[in-house]
């Protein structure tokens, strides 16, 4: 088997998402043939290369690539680690996924509901979640009552919160019950379209994701997952453009 750079064989590999991988290899966790992997591009062969981390051994066998798209239900957990018991999207995977590691591209709370998009493509993940690449995540939101012009206004400027300024979102009046409002964004802060309703004196009693990047929930139904199609997948590589 040919060598590849050490970061695109273990993201493939599922081993982790690239951005973990990354800082492993940062702080030194991961050593090929005994010798501690300076560059994310290190060439290595999986067959004939031993690679640890963390000093354990790790086998770096290929798996297919896969990305699926999921309407995540409300009481769902968009999380692979611990979670003290409670379901999460991976518990959503139908049996010929189960032995793939799939990582969710993005979070949402648990009380939100909408596009979830699991993978185990390191340099797409990058792509879509990367603050450079200022990727757009659409979203549907109900809120107790119409919102001021002035309050929309201060949206649409950005709103600071207490781990910064956010950036200027598109806000938007729909008719999409039960929500009233489309609210556009490019960031990921933590449970950051409800903090910014919060910030104006609202509750946020729905939330639901129906786009990320190019890529649309569409009539995609809760609980339901796909995969994506050559074209998605195409558009979703090409870059932030919609």
């Amino acid at each position: 088997m040919s060598s590849q750079p050490i970061i695109k064989l273990l993201t493939g590999s599922g081993i982790g998402p690239r951005r973990q991988i990354a800082a492993i290899i940062k702080r030194g966790g991961i050593a090929v043939n005994g010798e501690i992997v300076q560059s994310f591009n290190q060439p290595v062969d999986p067959v004939e290369d031993a690679i640890t981390m963390d000093g354990k051994r790790i086998s770096a066998r290929a798996e297919p690539i896969v990305w699926l798209m999921l309407n995540k239900p409300k009481g769902i957990i968009s999380s692979t680690g611990d979670t003290r018991g409670e379901r999460t999207v991976i518990n959503l995977l139908p049996e010929k996924y189960r032995h793939i590691r799939l990582y969710p591209v993005g979070r949402l709370d648990k009380d939100s509901t909408g596009l979830i998009l699991l993978t185990n493509d390191g340099d797409l993940t990058l792509r879509l979640t990367h603050p450079r690449f200022e990727q757009e995540k659409e979203y549907l939101v109900r809120i107790e009552q119409n919102l001021k012009p002035e309050e929309t206004t201060k949206l649409q400027k950005g709103i600071h919160l207490d781990d910064g300024q956010t950036s200027p979102a598109k806000v938007k009046a729909v008719k999409h019950p039960p929500c009233s409002y489309s609210v556009t964004i490019h960031e990921g802060k933590k449970r950051q379209i409800r903090r910014m309703f919060a910030s104006l004196g609202y509750r946020v009693l729905e939330l639901k994701r129906i786009r990320l990047g190019s890529l649309r929930l569409g009539a995609l139904r809760e609980g339901e997952i796909r995969e994506l199609t050559a074209r998605e997948i195409q558009l979703l590589k090409k870059g932030p453009r919609i």
